[in-house]
């Protein structure tokens, strides 16, 4: 019983408003379907496709996108009617068809977060008219039904307790841009105590964060705009929160060369963080974006006069970490400038464009993200494929077999299968145990009503309020009584049949799990946690990639093209890790003890990715090639560093223990900080330029030699 009833999480009594709303406009659609319209196929397309824009399409946000998306979710809904019944008559047709639509729906969750709200009762629509046989004359009135769910349901849904405009997400995010606000404040004012509350705060604080954002099985994000923005957000506080991080030997901005430059540096990001959060929630404050870029650029022309004026052969180590709080100045500035200009997105604010121009762009993001999963290494890839296979043998096997009610098996199949065969087994146990509840009650039901069909239209609208509410607020089991217990009563009222009713959906339903089970063994039967492997060894690869052709671009050897393809990759690859995390995290069967090892590796793939953007930020030198040494220098760095991580990708793939990380090649940071102090003592922009590129790129490759000591632990955690 406890898989039953495990326990209520409703916050906000959302899930018990949304199902009092389905438990008034249904029963109502269905009573007004039935004894008005009376025609079979509009009643049954009405009632189920109320249920389906009721409670299986959980769209969220403005008002405004919501009504757009309910909207499209109407019209797909008839097209795949439509096609469902013309495919209705040939199995073989109609299991062919079932296996193209499927994925394209479950595919299609990458390109925007409504797709995937809306995917299952998109599903539905496809799925019932394909497995009730009918000439195409049954069209219209199929479509008529599904027409007054619609026009009913979503009137219901944009005015009966209609969800606040509430991003969560983005709430979050802007608590985390005041923490970090604070961590730098304290920092400024130099109280030791003060900075280690507001270093944990932070901490909970972007974790807080991250967890909103992981906490769907699907990317709560679209393709462009406000959402795209939100996702660079996520990764971009995770990041600034690693440099704001005080270092451990207590050096700070004034522990260095350009104290005063440094300092300005930091109330600076300090303000913008408090103006991006204030963004965020929606205020009419903005962050200072170009206060951060005087602040940066003081800092750039100091270090380079203070460079200048060194010996013409410089060697003193100390005067590396005399610069590192300069270093760190320049990317907390770049990273604040970063999540101030996302904040606006986000909110919003951004600067206009045309609508052509936004339209070109969302379709260039839904392109890159398609390429992105088009790969066996991608988990939504699986899943995809596995859902349509299911669902397409589910089709045939229920028409061949002739089943009363062929749709039950397919639905059967779709409402159990996981990303792998543990999860699917467990979730069958389940849905056994909620259909035969709901049907022992619905049996007693129909047995105690007899001929008298008002009390089972009385007891409908609680049924639904069941089948709606117990799948949010109580458990999957628990959702399955409900529904089984819905359509019992519902069918009855149909065509009165007494408790057989339940007999034929359990038959049904048990052949739809059997494909499951059979699909989900034969289709990547381990599920995500491989993909999750193979997905972080990918991203370290790519970014590692990314980093050193954005390394060659800055020696003057690279070219735009190749740091673009390099950024594509990258982007790639850190996508499809994010949905494969997602969907490790979903699985019942994922090992708890090992999801915060995963999580730290995740977050050390996206700071190489991001430590690569920031280099690829640096410009090149103006005659396309650098200083000899220079080059020699960055690249044995870039060797290295390409070659740790692709070793850490070989370990996480076999399961063994991370290589252990290098040690700190001061001989070339040395070598780096002569060429440098060559190029800034020509006294030219082209010169100062360069100097300060190649002093920001050693540091920047610094930094990521050090991420390799916070990376071996959790990757020796994970190959045991």
């Amino acid at each position: 019983m406890r898989a039953l009833w495990p326990g209520l999480t409703d916050p906000g009594r959302l899930a018990l408003k949304s199902a009092a709303r389905a438990a008034i406009v249904m029963p109502a659609v269905f009573a007004f379907a039935d004894k008005v319209i009376q025609q079979p196929q509009t009643t049954i397309f009405a009632a189920l496709g109320s249920f389906a824009i009721l409670v299986l399409a959980d769209l969220r946000g403005p008002a405004d996108r919501r009504l757009v998306a309910y909207l499209a979710l109407f019209t797909a809904g008839a097209v795949f009617i439509t096609l469902g019944t013309l495919c209705s008559t040939d199995p073989w047709l109609g299991a062919g068809a079932m296996a193209v639509v499927a994925f394209g729906i479950l595919f299609s969750s990458a390109i925007n977060g409504y797709f995937a709200a809306a995917g299952f009762a998109a599903l539905l629509t496809f799925i019932l008219p394909v497995n009730v046989p009918a000439e195409p004359s049954a069209i219209p009135p199929r479509l008529e039904g599904w027409a007054l769910a619609c026009g009913v349901g979503i009137t219901a849904l944009m005015l009966l307790w209609p969800p606040r405009s509430r991003d969560t997400l983005r709430e979050a995010a802007a608590r985390a841009c005041r923490a970090l606000a604070d961590l730098v404040a304290a920092e400024l004012a130099g109280d030791p105590s003060l900075v280690s509350g507001c270093d944990r705060a932070a901490r909970a604080e972007v974790a807080a964060v991250r967890r909103e954002f992981v906490s769907t099985p699907h990317r709560p994000t679209g393709a462009t705009g406000s959402t795209e923005a939100l996702a660079f957000l996520v990764d971009e506080l995770d990041w600034f929160l690693s440099i704001a991080h005080v270092p451990a030997d207590g050096t700070g901005s004034a522990a260095g060369l350009c104290a005063a430059e440094n300092r300005e540096v930091m109330a600076a990001v300090a303000a913008a963080l408090r103006g991006s959060a204030a963004t965020l929630d929606g205020g009419d404050e903005r962050p200072d974006l170009d206060r951060l870029d005087r602040t940066r650029a003081a800092v750039a022309d100091a270090l380079a006069r203070d460079v200048a004026r060194r010996p013409a052969e410089p060697g003193d180590l100390t005067l590396l970490s005399r610069m590192d709080p300069s270093f760190r100045m320049r990317e907390m500035s770049f990273v604040a400038r970063d999540v101030g200009r996302n904040a606006q997105r986000a909110a919003g604010r951004g600067a206009p464009g045309r609508r052509a121009a936004r339209a070109r762009s969302a379709l260039r993001a839904a392109r890159r993200l398609v390429r992105a999963h088009a790969s066996a290494r991608s988990a939504l890839l699986r899943n995809s494929v596995r859902g349509a296979a299911a669902l397409a043998i589910a089709v045939a096997i229920a028409q061949q077999a002739g089943f009363q009610n062929a749709f039950w098996v397919v639905l059967g199949t779709l409402s159990v299968l996981r990303s792998n065969a543990l999860g699917t087994g467990s979730s069958v146990l389940s849905a056994l145990a909620g259909t035969a509840l709901g049907l022992l009650v619905g049996v007693g039901v129909v047995i105690a009503a007899g001929t008298d069909q008002t009390v089972l239209w009385a007891l409908l609208p609680v049924a639904v309020l069941l089948a709606a509410y117990a799948p949010r607020a109580i458990s999957f089991a628990a959702g399955q009584a409900g529904f089984t217990l819905t359509l019992l009563i519902l069918f009855n009222l149909i065509q009165p049949s007494g408790w057989t009713v339940g007999l034929v959906r359990v038959e049904d339903i048990a052949a739809g799990f059997a494909v499951s089970l059979g699909v989900g063994a034969l289709f990547w039967p381990r599920g995500a946690a491989t993909v999750v492997r193979r997905g972080l060894a990918d991203s370290y690869v790519r970014g590692a990639d990314y980093v050193a052709a954005a390394v060659e671009r800055l020696a003057g050897g690279g070219d735009a093209n190749r740091i673009a393809g390099a950024r594509r990759e990258a982007r790639a690859a850190a996508d499809r890790l994010d949905d494969a995390f997602r969907q490790y995290l979903a699985e019942d069967s994922a090992d708890r003890g090992h999801r915060e090892d995963l999580a730290k590796l995740v977050a050390g793939a996206t700071r190489v990715r991001l430590g690569a953007y920031s280099l690829s930020t640096l410009a090149p030198p103006p005659d396309g090639s650098g200083p000899g040494r220079s080059v020699d220098a960055l690249d044995g760095e870039v060797r290295r560093l390409r070659s740790w991580y692709s070793a850490l990708g070989d370990a996480l793939l076999e399961a063994r223990p991370a290589p252990p990380p290098r040690h700190r090649d001061m001989d070339g940071r040395l070598r780096v900080l002569r060429c440098a102090h060559e190029a800034v003592a020509r006294e030219d922009a082209a010169g100062v330029g360069l100097g300060l590129g190649l002093l920001w790129a050693g540091q920047q490759l610094d930094d990521l030699r050090r991420l390799e000591s916070q990376l071996v632990a959790p990757a020796g955690e994970l190959a045991g």
